[in-house]
C-alpha cells in the first residue's frame, strides 16, 4: 500500500427525524448564550422554526443568506452580529446559509451549529468559499469548519425536486474528486465510494415520491458522506470550474455541478483509472463519465450551461481564472483544452457518451 496522510475532520453530527428540537441543547452544549439565526429569504420560516427551538437563546434572525456568499451579504449580518451581542450562529437551509455561517465563524470564530436541508454537502467541510466584485475564491481554517451538523430528514420531505436532484449530484462531486484529489487515501475513498452509492441509489427513488422518508435519509446519510470526504482531501478541476463559473457568471451552484460532473469526470478518466473503476462500481455502470452523465438526464437534471443561464461570451474569461489559479488536478490544465470543455459543456455536447 502507498503511503497516505489522512486528517480526520472534527464535529458532532445529529442525524434523525425531527431533530431540529435538539438545537437549543446543542447551542448550550457550545456555551453559547445568545445565537442568531441565519437563513436565505426563501427558506424564512424554517428559520422562523429554528429561532422557536432556541427560545430565549435566539437574539433573532437574519434571512439575507445569497448564494455564492458575497462579502457585502457577511458584512451585513456581521452588523447584526455586532448589534445583537451573539455569540453564536445557526444556519438553516442549504449551501448558502451554511456559506454565511463559516463567513461569519472565520471572521468571529463563533461557534456554528447548521441546520442542513438539502444535500449541497459543505456543512462538514473547513471550505469557505467567497465572491467579491465577481470572482469567487476559495479558503481552508480549522475557525471555518460547524462545530455541530444537525440533519433533521423531516425537513427535506417538502424540498421540491427541481432543488433535491441537482444537489444531490453537488454531493456526489465532492466524491468524485475525493477519488482522484493529489491526496486521496484509502479511508477517504471508502468514504466516497459509499456516499456515491448512497446518493446515486436515493435520487431516484425521491424522482419518484419525494415524500419517501427512506429515500430521503439515504440521500442526507450520502450527502454527509460526500461532504466529510470533501473536507477531508483537495478540491480539483471540477470544483475550480463551478466555483469560477458560478462567481463570475452568476449561475445557480447545485445546477452548475449537474451539468459539469460528466464532463470534468471524463477530462480525467484516462489518467485517473482507479478511481473511474470506483465510481463505476458505486454507480452500477461501466464507464463513470457516462454513468453520471446518465444518471443526471433521468433525473432531468440540467444537461448545458446555456440551459441554466450562462453567457457563451463569458466562458473565456472563466477559462481564463481557472487557468490563473487552478486546483491540483491529476490531468495537467491547460487554456486550450479547458475552453473546449466549457464550449462542450455548453451546449451539451457529452461526446464522451460514445464510449
Amino acid at each position: 500500500m502507498k503511503p497516505f496522510i489522512y486528517n480526520a475532520m472534527p464535529g458532532r453530527v445529529v442525524f434523525g427525524s425531527g431533530v431540529l428540537s435538539a438545537i437549543a441543547d446543542e447551542a448550550r452544549g457550545q456555551g453559547c448564550k445568545r445565537v442568531l439565526v441565519l437563513s436565505t429569504a426563501g427558506r424564512r420560516a424554517m428559520g422562523e422554526a429554528a429561532v422557536q427551538c432556541l427560545g430565549d437563546l435566539s437574539v433573532g434572525l437574519f434571512d439575507g443568506a445569497a448564494m455564492h456568499t458575497p462579502v457585502e451579504v457577511t458584512e451585513r449580518a456581521m452588523q447584526v452580529m455586532r448589534e445583537t451581542g451573539a455569540d453564536g450562529v445557526v444556519s438553516i437551509g442549504g449551501g448558502s446559509a451554511v456559506g454565511l455561517s463559516k463567513a461569519i465563524a472565520a471572521r468571529t470564530n463563533v461557534p456554528q451549529i447548521v441546520v442542513v436541508t438539502t444535500y449541497a454537502g459543505s456543512e462538514a467541510t473547513p471550505i469557505l468559499g467567497e465572491t467579491r466584485e465577481g470572482v469567487k475564491t476559495t479558503r481552508r481554517g480549522p475557525e471555518i469548519l460547524p462545530e455541530v451538523i444537525v440533519y433533521d430528514v423531516d425537513l427535506t420531505l417538502d424540498l421540491p425536486l427541481e432543488i433535491s436532484l441537482p444537489s444531490g449530484i453537488n454531493a456526489m462531486a465532492h466524491a468524485v474528486e475525493g477519488l482522484y484529489a493529489v491526496d486521496a487515501n484509502p479511508p477517504i475513498s471508502l468514504l466516497a465510494e459509499e456516499g456515491l452509492r448512497a446518493m446515486a441509489s436515493a435520487l431516484p427513488r425521491i424522482k419518484v415520491d419525494p415524500r419517501d422518508v427512506e429515500a430521503r435519509s439515504d440521500a442526507l446519510y450520502g450527502a454527509w458522506a460526500c461532504s466529510a470526504v470533501m473536507g477531508s482531501v483537495s478540491l480539483g478541476l471540477h470544483h475550480k470550474l463551478c466555483h469560477t463559473l458560478g462567481g463570475t457568471l452568476g449561475l445557480p451552484h447545485a445546477q452548475t455541478h449537474a451539468v459539469m460532473l460528466p464532463y470534468v469526470t471524463a477530462f480525467n478518466a484516462t489518467v485517473a483509472p482507479e478511481a473511474m473503476a470506483r465510481i463505476a462500481r458505486a454507480l452500477g455502470v461501466r464507464d463513470a463519465a457516462v454513468g453520471l452523465h446518465d444518471l443526471a438526464r433521468s433525473l432531468e437534471a440540467p444537461q448545458s450551461l446555456q440551459e441554466i443561464g450562462a453567457r457563451k461570451e463569458g466562458l473565456e474569461r472563466v477559462a481564463d481564472l481557472v487557468v490563473a489559479t487552478p486546483y491540483p488536478n491529476p490531468r495537467p490544465i491547460e487554456r486550450g483544452l479547458i475552453s473546449d470543455l466549457l464550449v462542450d459543456a455548453y451546449w451539451g455536447r457529452a461526446s464522451f457518451r460514445s464510449v
